[in-house]
């Protein structure tokens, strides 16, 4: 799983730009939009694109997306931020015992 540029990007727009939760999570989705579509292309060029699951993970995300996005707009921004920040947290955590399981196993 793991934490990707768009989560740093939240957190770097939070704390050293001063911008506000659903501000950062906006510029975020605008960032992540056309690296998606290179992506795609890219990909789609090499053959490397099923785009019978793509289309059916799209749909589902689309929907998982317009969810989020009503439930995020309906709540205060220091309630989102806790909520972000648990987040950021379970992911660490998942990503330390992920780590030390892998080394444990060598």
């Amino acid at each position: 799983m793991g934490m990707g540029g768009g989560t740093i990007l939240i957190l770097c727009l939070t704390l050293f730009r001063g911008m506000e939760q659903h501000s950062a999570q906006g510029a975020n989705l605008i960032f992540f939009v056309p690296t998606a579509i290179i992506s795609i292309i890219i990909n789609a060029k090499q053959k490397l694109v099923d785009w019978k699951v793509g289309t059916i993970v799209s749909i589902f995300g689309i929907i998982g997306a317009l969810i989020g996005a009503k439930i995020s707009v309906n709540l205060d921004t220091n309630k989102l931020k806790l909520y972000f920040g648990i987040f950021l947290l379970a992911i660490s955590l998942i990503e330390i015992f992920t780590f030390f399981k892998k080394e444990k196993s060598k």
